[in-house]
């Protein structure tokens, strides 16, 4: 996939890694557009090529009184006013079919959550559209069985598709990221690694999923080191207080450093 194909997208130049970066759903207008401003800044000093991410509804949870988000179309014209007001490209996860053309009206990239990767309706829906499709590994597939969802998505005449590992189920309550499979992946689509997902605990018994935070640089770096083409990751201002993923979003606060780490790293890897 050309990074280039992704509208507005910046530092392509770079040689860095790209960035999909955001909170885990859309809260409000302020918080997005405060969180978006902080890491346009960062990755403009730094050259790395971003897209914002936010989740326009969460339809995934575990229990019935969960947060799934503050309407379909006020958040997607969050959205759409993120990458407007800071000339950034978007990306947001569909969940139903008639998600694709509705989300596509105001987002760059569209994301196929790990758990519905598998559905083939979904997987063309999205790429009938014609937007840039990222899909997440589901966390009970092999890498070499993402090649055929890659081969979905390229059969409805779209070569704009992404692989994104987020873990491996590791019994019934924690997750591994199984490093063997970048290399894997990256022989048949561009690959992304999220940071923040892999390091989840899911099935907890309170029917909230936690997380390993502390964790976030070690996966990043690992991550970098095994050549990946992008990292995904979410972030927030004030994670413990966030309406969904709190337990391993990445504070905003500490997000530059281990950005520049990272880029260090990756300027070290490509010197090989």
């Amino acid at each position: 996939m050309d990074l280039n194909n992704i509208p507005k997208i910046k530092n392509t130049a770079s040689n860095n890694f790209f960035l999909l970066c955001g909170p885990c759903a859309i809260e409000g207008e302020e918080m997005a557009l405060r969180i978006a401003e902080r890491v346009v800044e960062i990755t403009s000093k730094l050259e790395i090529p971003y897209v914002f991410k936010g989740s326009f509804k969460k339809a995934n949870r575990s229990r019935i009184d969960s947060f799934t988000g503050i309407g379909d179309e006020k958040a997607l014209k969050i959205l759409r006013k993120v990458s407007e007001t800071f000339d950034v490209p978007t990306i947001t996860d569909i969940h139903e079919n008639n998600d694709a053309a509705m989300a596509a009206e105001y987002v760059d990239v569209l994301q196929i959550p790990a758990f519905l990767v598998r559905q083939t309706d979904l997987v063309a829906a999205a790429a009938k559209t014609g937007k840039t499709v990222n899909l997440k590994k589901g966390q009970f597939m092999s890498p070499e069985s993402m090649k055929h969802a890659v081969s979905k998505v390229q059969e409805c005449n779209n070569e704009n598709v992404m692989v994104t590992d987020r873990g491996t189920m590791f019994g019934y309550s924690d997750m591994i990221v199984d490093f063997r499979g970048i290399p894997t992946m990256k022989d048949f689509a561009t690959t992304v690694l999220d940071v923040t997902h892999s390091l989840q605990q899911p099935n907890q018994s309170s029917g909230v999923t936690g997380g390993r935070p502390e964790m976030i640089e070690t996966i990043a770096r690992a991550g970098i080191a095994t050549g990946v083409d992008g990292l995904f990751m979410e972030t927030h201002f004030d994670p413990a207080n966030a309406k969904s993923d709190g337990a391993n979003m990445l504070d905003l606060e500490y997000l530059e450093n281990l950005l520049s780490n990272l880029v260090a790293i990756r300027k070290t890897i490509n010197d090989f």
